[in-house]
């Protein structure tokens, strides 16, 4: 989904807008529900449940029962002793759901097999300064948006024309509107903020970010590397003569760490630099609740790719520090990812696994099958020319 993708991940980490976060707190609990085709290496049917970022429950078609991913979620269930069997029997019925709605949209939409999938996404943003909230409520077919919720307006939007009938059918369920209402105004709300309580020592921490400079070699950006922070609201950026840049400047987007923190990189372009004004530029890092770290660009600071730097020697040692680092944490999330969707072993609940990247791995396999399945089209319809011409050629020479 198009706004799931570019909302989320830029995954599930809610980019939210970092200028706001340092000066407010936003918080946000969200829902992804996955539906799928035509892949066998991923169950029919996914849920995630995330609060600040952090993943608090899971289910599967597989399992058929929601997991808790938190330790501290045992104390919603000491409260409210249903929890798991209510959210079960939602989660289950949900599945039931997506697999019809994928018939439908492949109807739709023309088509016969291939792989597809039906998201999801619900959920709802907190003010804890002003006490304001925001949500949104919609639906994604393939990677791309399909249906969603004006919460404004209380109307649908269909940017598809495949969509439009859907429209018209849920512009006129008064009652199912008025429950989205409900949820996306009180129950979500309700939800977010009871969450937040219980897992206060873990959601509303702060860890302090440590900040390299990288740099692979002597013609490539320097890279602002800043990693191990929390909460993943973070501003990270170049600045020259105390002016933020925006030319020369190519961002990241917040990664999770394997141990619940994140990362971030900020690349600057030296090319227009020369090396007497180095002086003049610094990477800053902005997040709430501690001072600004500011770092110099200074060619000592620098970890290289390509021999001895000025800080304590690192040279070889550190020449894939990033690269090395991105690795193992890839590796990491597949492993869990494997553990996590054939159920070999149980996970631990504080678990960040980030099952969204999972899921958009398995949209860009769906988007390249749907590109290959074109190709091959393309292919018999260049046969089927070749051929209709060999026919009349061979007609006209009769003749």
């Amino acid at each position: 989904m198009v706004y799931y993708q570019n909302q989320i991940l830029n995954f599930m980490r809610y980019r939210i807008n970092l200028s706001v976060c340092l000066s407010t707190v936003l918080h946000s609990m969200q829902y992804f529900l996955t539906g799928s085709s035509g892949l066998t290496t991923f169950p029919e049917f996914v849920a995630v449940g995330m609060v600040d970022g952090v993943q608090i429950d899971y289910y599967d078609s597989n399992t058929q029962r929601v997991v808790l991913k938190q330790d501290w979620m045992e104390l919603v269930t000491i409260e409210d002793p249903d929890y798991l069997e209510r959210n079960t029997g939602k989660a289950q019925g949900a599945q039931q759901t997506f697999k019809a709605n994928i018939g439908i949209a492949k109807l739709r939409f023309n088509q016969t097999g291939g792989a597809h999938m039906f998201q999801f996404m619900c959920g709802c943003e907190w003010d804890d300064e002003d006490d304001t909230n925001d949500g949104h409520y919609q639906f994604g077919y393939d990677g791309e948006d399909f249906i969603a919720l004006d919460l404004k307006t209380m109307t649908w939007v269909a940017p598809v024309r495949q969509a439009v009938p859907t429209k018209r059918k849920w512009d006129q369920d008064r009652a199912g509107l008025q429950y989205i209402k409900n949820y996306q105004t009180k129950e979500c709300d309700y939800w977010l903020k009871k969450y937040l309580v219980y897992g206060k020592s873990t959601l509303q921490r702060t860890e302090r970010p440590r900040v390299s400079l990288l740099q692979r070699s002597p013609s490539s950006p320097v890279v602002c590397h800043a990693t191990g922070f929390y909460p993943d609201r973070v501003v990270v950026f170049w600045r020259r003569d105390g002016q933020e840049l925006h030319e020369q400047v190519d961002p990241g987007e917040v990664l999770p760490n394997h141990d619940g923190t994140f990362q971030v990189s900020v690349d600057l372009n030296l090319t227009a630099v020369p090396q007497e004004d180095w002086g003049r530029y610094e990477c800053v890092v902005q997040l709430k609740g501690i001072e600004d770290i500011s770092t110099p660009l200074d060619p000592a600071l620098i970890r290289t790719n390509w021999g001895k730097t000025g800080v304590g020697g690192d040279g070889v040692v550190l020449l894939s520090v990033f690269s090395v680092y991105l690795s193992i944490y890839w590796l990491w999330t597949l492993s869990q990812l494997i553990s996590e969707t054939f159920h070999t072993a149980a996970p631990p609940r504080s678990s960040t696994v980030d099952v969204v990247c999972l899921q958009r791995q398995l949209l860009e396999e769906v988007k390249m099958l749907r590109r290959t399945q074109e190709q091959l089209l393309q292919v018999e319809r260049e046969k089927l020319l070749v051929e209709r011409e060999k026919l009349r050629l061979a007609q006209a020479k009769f003749d």
